[in-house]
Protein backbone atom coordinates (compact mmCIF):
# COMPACT_ATOMS: atom_id res chain seq x y z
CA UNK A 1 0.00 0.00 0.00
CA UNK A 2 3.02 2.30 0.08
CA UNK A 3 2.97 4.33 -3.11
CA UNK A 4 5.84 6.26 -4.60
CA UNK A 5 4.96 9.91 -5.18
CA UNK A 6 4.29 10.55 -8.83
CA UNK A 7 3.45 6.95 -9.66
CA UNK A 8 0.01 5.70 -10.53
CA UNK A 9 -2.88 6.53 -12.74
CA UNK A 10 -2.32 9.80 -14.50
CA UNK A 11 1.26 11.02 -14.54
CA UNK A 12 2.81 14.05 -12.87
CA UNK A 13 1.34 17.49 -13.25
CA UNK A 14 3.13 19.92 -15.54
CA UNK A 15 4.55 21.89 -12.57
CA UNK A 16 6.16 18.72 -11.15
CA UNK A 17 3.94 18.65 -8.07
CA UNK A 18 2.23 15.41 -7.13
CA UNK A 19 -1.46 15.64 -8.03
CA UNK A 20 -3.51 14.33 -5.07
CA UNK A 21 -7.28 13.93 -5.08
CA UNK A 22 -8.78 13.44 -1.61
CA UNK A 23 -12.37 12.39 -1.13
CA UNK A 24 -13.12 14.62 1.88
CA UNK A 25 -11.58 17.06 4.35
CA UNK A 26 -9.60 14.97 6.91
CA UNK A 27 -7.74 13.21 4.08
CA UNK A 28 -7.17 16.44 2.15
CA UNK A 29 -5.83 18.15 5.28
CA UNK A 30 -3.40 15.29 5.93
CA UNK A 31 -2.13 15.41 2.34
CA UNK A 32 -1.74 19.21 2.40
CA UNK A 33 0.13 19.21 5.70
CA UNK A 34 2.41 16.31 4.78
CA UNK A 35 2.93 17.20 1.13
CA UNK A 36 3.46 20.94 1.49
CA UNK A 37 4.70 22.61 -1.68
CA UNK A 38 5.41 19.25 -3.32
CA UNK A 39 1.72 18.42 -3.81
CA UNK A 40 -1.40 19.90 -5.31
CA UNK A 41 -4.44 18.65 -3.38
CA UNK A 42 -8.03 18.68 -4.60
CA UNK A 43 -10.75 17.96 -2.03
CA UNK A 44 -13.66 16.49 -3.98
CA UNK A 45 -16.16 17.41 -1.23
CA UNK A 46 -16.76 21.17 -1.39
CA UNK A 47 -17.14 23.38 1.71
CA UNK A 48 -20.55 23.06 3.32
CA UNK A 49 -21.33 19.69 1.70
CA UNK A 50 -22.06 16.55 3.69
CA UNK A 51 -19.62 13.96 2.28
CA UNK A 52 -21.65 10.76 2.78
CA UNK A 53 -24.11 11.49 -0.02
CA UNK A 54 -21.73 13.22 -2.43
CA UNK A 55 -22.44 12.36 -6.06
CA UNK A 56 -19.43 12.19 -8.37
CA UNK A 57 -19.58 14.51 -11.38
CA UNK A 58 -17.97 13.58 -14.70
CA UNK A 59 -15.20 16.06 -13.83
CA UNK A 60 -14.64 14.33 -10.48
CA UNK A 61 -14.36 10.95 -12.21
CA UNK A 62 -11.79 12.30 -14.67
CA UNK A 63 -9.74 13.82 -11.84
CA UNK A 64 -9.80 10.53 -9.92
CA UNK A 65 -8.47 8.71 -12.97
CA UNK A 66 -5.82 11.34 -13.75
CA UNK A 67 -4.48 11.78 -10.22
CA UNK A 68 -1.07 10.59 -9.10
CA UNK A 69 -2.61 9.61 -5.77
CA UNK A 70 -6.25 9.18 -4.72
CA UNK A 71 -7.07 9.15 -1.01
CA UNK A 72 -10.34 7.48 0.01
CA UNK A 73 -11.60 6.44 3.41
CA UNK A 74 -13.22 3.35 1.93
CA UNK A 75 -15.74 0.79 3.18
CA UNK A 76 -18.69 2.61 1.69
CA UNK A 77 -18.18 5.98 3.38
CA UNK A 78 -18.54 7.65 -0.04
CA UNK A 79 -19.80 4.88 -2.30
CA UNK A 80 -20.05 6.82 -5.57
CA UNK A 81 -16.51 8.15 -5.31
CA UNK A 82 -15.16 4.75 -4.31
CA UNK A 83 -16.81 3.11 -7.30
CA UNK A 84 -15.57 5.84 -9.64
CA UNK A 85 -11.99 5.65 -8.33
CA UNK A 86 -11.70 1.91 -8.81
CA UNK A 87 -8.78 0.01 -7.31
CA UNK A 88 -5.67 1.04 -9.23
CA UNK A 89 -2.22 1.19 -7.69
CA UNK A 90 -2.62 4.95 -7.22
CA UNK A 91 -5.72 4.52 -5.01
CA UNK A 92 -5.20 4.35 -1.25
CA UNK A 93 -8.20 3.29 0.85
CA UNK A 94 -7.28 4.23 4.38
CA UNK A 95 -9.65 1.87 6.20
CA UNK A 96 -7.65 -0.99 4.69
CA UNK A 97 -4.68 0.17 6.78
CA UNK A 98 -3.94 -2.04 9.83
CA UNK A 99 -4.75 -0.37 13.13
CA UNK A 100 -7.37 2.09 11.92
CA UNK A 101 -10.72 0.29 11.95
CA UNK A 102 -12.18 -1.33 15.04
CA UNK A 103 -13.42 -4.80 13.97
CA UNK A 104 -17.18 -5.02 13.63
CA UNK A 105 -17.80 -1.29 14.09
CA UNK A 106 -20.21 0.62 11.83
CA UNK A 107 -18.57 3.89 12.91
CA UNK A 108 -16.03 5.02 10.30
CA UNK A 109 -15.01 8.33 11.93
CA UNK A 110 -11.49 7.18 12.84
CA UNK A 111 -9.97 10.67 12.48
CA UNK A 112 -11.81 11.85 15.62
CA UNK A 113 -9.42 9.67 17.62
CA UNK A 114 -6.08 11.50 17.35
CA UNK A 115 -4.14 8.27 17.87
CA UNK A 116 -5.84 6.67 14.88
CA UNK A 117 -5.53 9.86 12.85
CA UNK A 118 -1.80 9.69 13.51
CA UNK A 119 -1.74 6.22 11.93
CA UNK A 120 -3.65 7.56 8.93
CA UNK A 121 -1.20 10.45 8.56
CA UNK A 122 1.71 8.01 8.64
CA UNK A 123 0.31 6.10 5.68
CA UNK A 124 -0.34 9.28 3.74
CA UNK A 125 3.26 10.28 4.44
CA UNK A 126 4.49 6.93 3.17
CA UNK A 127 2.37 7.24 0.02
CA UNK A 128 3.85 10.68 -0.67
CA UNK A 129 7.37 9.65 0.37
CA UNK A 130 7.45 12.46 2.95
CA UNK A 131 8.48 10.78 6.23
CA UNK A 132 9.96 13.90 7.83
CA UNK A 133 6.88 16.03 7.20
CA UNK A 134 4.67 13.16 8.36
CA UNK A 135 6.63 12.90 11.62
CA UNK A 136 6.31 16.65 12.14
CA UNK A 137 2.52 16.49 11.79
CA UNK A 138 2.45 13.41 14.00
CA UNK A 139 4.05 15.37 16.84
CA UNK A 140 1.26 17.95 16.65
CA UNK A 141 -1.35 15.20 16.73
CA UNK A 142 0.29 13.53 19.72
CA UNK A 143 0.22 16.88 21.53
CA UNK A 144 -3.49 17.15 20.75
CA UNK A 145 -4.04 13.69 22.22
CA UNK A 146 -2.31 14.80 25.43
CA UNK A 147 -4.57 17.86 25.61
CA UNK A 148 -7.62 15.61 25.37
CA UNK A 149 -6.31 13.20 28.01
CA UNK A 150 -5.69 16.04 30.44
CA UNK A 151 -8.86 17.92 29.58
CA UNK A 152 -11.18 14.94 29.98
CA UNK A 153 -9.49 13.25 32.93
CA UNK A 154 -11.69 14.67 35.68
CA UNK A 155 -15.31 15.23 34.68
CA UNK A 156 -18.59 15.10 36.60
CA UNK A 157 -20.18 13.02 33.81
CA UNK A 158 -18.86 10.88 30.99
CA UNK A 159 -21.96 10.43 28.79
CA UNK A 160 -22.29 12.43 25.57
CA UNK A 161 -25.66 12.61 23.79
CA UNK A 162 -25.03 13.03 20.07
CA UNK A 163 -27.12 13.57 16.96
CA UNK A 164 -25.78 10.39 15.34
CA UNK A 165 -23.24 7.69 16.11
CA UNK A 166 -20.14 9.49 14.82
CA UNK A 167 -18.11 9.80 18.01
CA UNK A 168 -17.47 6.21 19.05
CA UNK A 169 -13.72 6.32 18.42
CA UNK A 170 -13.33 9.59 20.30
CA UNK A 171 -15.46 8.26 23.17
CA UNK A 172 -13.51 5.01 23.43
CA UNK A 173 -10.14 6.78 23.46
CA UNK A 174 -11.07 9.11 26.31
CA UNK A 175 -13.35 6.87 28.40
CA UNK A 176 -16.58 8.54 27.43
CA UNK A 177 -19.93 6.90 26.67
CA UNK A 178 -21.67 7.96 23.47
CA UNK A 179 -25.49 7.99 23.49
CA UNK A 180 -26.54 8.56 19.85
CA UNK A 181 -30.09 9.56 18.97
CA UNK A 182 -29.87 7.86 15.56
CA UNK A 183 -27.48 5.37 13.98
CA UNK A 184 -24.39 5.75 11.84
CA UNK A 185 -26.03 7.81 9.07
CA UNK A 186 -26.21 11.55 9.80
CA UNK A 187 -29.37 11.84 7.71
CA UNK A 188 -31.03 8.79 9.25
CA UNK A 189 -34.54 9.14 10.59
CA UNK A 190 -34.96 8.13 14.24
CA UNK A 191 -36.66 4.77 14.70
CA UNK A 192 -39.86 4.58 16.76
CA UNK A 193 -38.96 5.14 20.36
CA UNK A 194 -35.52 6.64 19.65
CA UNK A 195 -36.54 10.12 20.76
CA UNK A 196 -38.16 8.85 23.94
CA UNK A 197 -35.14 6.72 24.76
CA UNK A 198 -32.80 9.64 24.15
CA UNK A 199 -34.85 11.95 26.38
CA UNK A 200 -34.85 9.32 29.11
CA UNK A 201 -31.09 8.84 28.75
CA UNK A 202 -30.53 12.58 29.14
CA UNK A 203 -32.57 12.60 32.33
CA UNK A 204 -30.98 9.46 33.78
CA UNK A 205 -27.40 10.59 33.17
CA UNK A 206 -27.94 14.17 34.26
CA UNK A 207 -26.65 15.39 30.89
CA UNK A 208 -26.90 19.14 30.41
CA UNK A 209 -26.31 19.13 26.65
CA UNK A 210 -27.43 17.44 23.45
CA UNK A 211 -24.81 17.81 20.74
CA UNK A 212 -25.64 18.92 17.20
CA UNK A 213 -23.48 19.00 14.06
CA UNK A 214 -22.67 21.83 11.61
CA UNK A 215 -23.44 20.05 8.32
CA UNK A 216 -26.72 18.25 9.12
CA UNK A 217 -30.13 19.27 10.39
CA UNK A 218 -30.34 19.85 14.14
CA UNK A 219 -34.12 19.32 14.29
CA UNK A 220 -34.06 15.89 15.95
CA UNK A 221 -31.41 16.82 18.51
CA UNK A 222 -33.19 20.08 19.31
CA UNK A 223 -36.43 18.15 19.88
CA UNK A 224 -34.69 15.85 22.37
CA UNK A 225 -33.06 18.80 24.13
CA UNK A 226 -36.35 20.66 24.34
CA UNK A 227 -38.22 17.65 25.75
CA UNK A 228 -35.47 16.98 28.28
CA UNK A 229 -35.12 20.63 29.25
CA UNK A 230 -31.42 20.92 28.38
CA UNK A 231 -29.38 22.98 25.91
CA UNK A 232 -27.68 22.14 22.63
CA UNK A 233 -24.06 22.70 21.63
CA UNK A 234 -21.96 21.86 18.59
CA UNK A 235 -19.78 18.75 18.54
CA UNK A 236 -18.17 18.65 15.13
CA UNK A 237 -17.51 15.30 13.39
CA UNK A 238 -15.10 17.22 11.11
CA UNK A 239 -16.31 15.54 7.96
CA UNK A 240 -15.83 18.85 6.17
CA UNK A 241 -15.54 22.58 6.68
CA UNK A 242 -18.42 24.98 6.37
CA UNK A 243 -17.83 27.97 4.12
CA UNK A 244 -17.48 30.25 7.15
CA UNK A 245 -15.00 27.88 8.81
CA UNK A 246 -12.89 27.79 5.66
CA UNK A 247 -13.01 31.58 5.32
CA UNK A 248 -12.01 31.95 8.98
CA UNK A 249 -8.98 29.67 8.66
CA UNK A 250 -10.35 26.77 10.71
CA UNK A 251 -8.57 23.45 10.41
CA UNK A 252 -8.52 19.98 11.97
CA UNK A 253 -6.65 21.17 15.05
CA UNK A 254 -8.80 24.22 15.76
CA UNK A 255 -12.00 22.20 15.32
CA UNK A 256 -10.74 19.40 17.55
CA UNK A 257 -9.85 21.94 20.24
CA UNK A 258 -13.30 23.51 19.91
CA UNK A 259 -14.75 20.02 20.42
CA UNK A 260 -12.64 19.57 23.53
CA UNK A 261 -13.89 22.87 24.96
CA UNK A 262 -17.50 21.89 24.23
CA UNK A 263 -17.02 18.51 25.89
CA UNK A 264 -15.37 20.00 28.96
CA UNK A 265 -18.25 22.42 29.45
CA UNK A 266 -20.97 19.82 28.86
CA UNK A 267 -19.33 17.26 31.17
CA UNK A 268 -18.34 19.78 33.89
CA UNK A 269 -14.68 18.83 33.69
CA UNK A 270 -12.15 20.33 36.07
Amino acid sequence: MVLAAGCGGGGASDDERTNVVASFYPLAFAAEQVGGDSVRVRNVTPPGAEPHDLEATPGDVQELHDADLVLLLGDGFQPQLEEAAGSGEHVLRLLDVPGLRRPGSNDLHVWLDPVRYSVLVGWVGAALNRPTASARLDRRIQALDREYRRGLANCARREIVTNHAAFGYLADRYRLEQIPITGSSPEGEPAPGDLERAVEAVRETGATTVFVEPLVSADVAETVAREAGVKTAVLNPIEGLTESEQAGGADYFSLMRANLAALREALSCR
